[in-house]
């Protein structure tokens, strides 16, 4: 017995032995900032940055792998104390907030058929049978549950944003069966957004869709710089926008009414509303006027 005791003493002091050697040789060096890194960052673990949690994102930035703008729940405050923390300068950044391409209400969709499935977007979707557009919103609101933040509403079958609320997790985006939901940077309070999806031709649009986009290339040929049409589908180019654009006109040109605003709704300023409507749309009301045209 008391062979095999001194038998485990030497052994258990050999691998101790092998395990001090070990861990000097074989650690893995852990950049301090790491700790400081994650803990700037706001915790929710979203995904939305494109790792699968705040601690990996902060390990690829202190690593250089990943830069220190890309935590749109922390927005510009959070990408200004990453830029301290690793000594960088960061560029302009903007809070990525989620927009909705279908702005119409359930009424505003043509051709209902008799669905009787599963009342969630996600089995509609698969299912088909809602309605005939489909590319637009089902109505059933997976957005709305997904969102852990109150910031979704369902009303007349569409979503509705509280953006005071809303965080940019990008919960609804990924909830969204038929992608309509994006993250685009919110470079002023308001931003005009195409609400519509739908890539076929004016034709089909107009009998499954009162409001859908046409593909007439109004908004085009008056801000060429902003707008393309690609597909049948009028698409805004968000890298070239600034924020300080005034579109009214643009907004007021569109025969379909598919330009929508998502934000902040302004104040109402009657000087504003005089001139706003094009000479052929005469008496158009302001998307500001009745709180109608902008989502949120």
């Amino acid at each position: 017995m008391l062979t095999a005791a001194g038998v485990m003493l030497v052994l258990g002091t050999i691998f101790s032995g092998l395990l001090v050697v070990a861990s000097r040789h074989l650690a893995v060096e852990v950049d301090p900032r790491e700790a400081e890194l994650a803990a700037s960052l706001p915790g929710a673990n979203c995904g939305n940055c494109g790792f699968p949690s705040c601690a990996q994102y902060a390990k690829a930035v202190a690593s250089g792998r990943a830069g220190v703008n890309r935590c749109s729940v922390g927005g510009p405050p959070v990408a200004e104390r990453l830029a301290a923390l690793m000594g960088v300068e960061v560029a302009a950044t903007y809070p990525f907030r989620p927009v909705i391409h279908c702005s119409a209400t359930a009424e505003q969709r043509l051709l209902h058929g008799d669905y009787r499935g599963e009342r969630t977007c996600a089995a509609a979707h698969v299912t088909g049978g809602v309605q005939g557009c489909t590319y637009g919103c089902l109505g059933f609101g997976d957005c709305v549950a997904s969102c852990e933040y109150d910031a979704m509403i369902l009303v007349d079958g569409l979503p509705q944003i509280d953006y005071e609320k809303c965080v940019g997790c990008g919960a609804c985006v990924r909830a969204c069966p038929r992608r309509i939901i994006e993250q685009i940077p919110f470079k002023a309070d308001r931003m005009l957004v195409v609400g519509c999806a739908n890539h076929d031709p004016g034709k089909v649009v107009r009998s499954v869709c009162q409001v859908g986009c046409i593909g007439c290339s109004l908004c085009a040929r008056a801000e060429p710089q902003l707008f393309s049409i690609k597909d049948n589908l009028a698409v805004i180019d968000y890298d070239v926008v600034t924020g300080h654009e005034d579109l009214h006109a643009v907004h007021a040109k569109c025969p379909m009414e598919s330009l929508v605003y998502f934000g902040k709704p302004e104040p109402q300023h009657e000087e504003q509303l005089a001139g706003v409507a094009s000479p052929g749309i005469a008496g158009r009301p302001h998307p500001v006027e009745h709180g109608l045209d902008w989502r949120g």
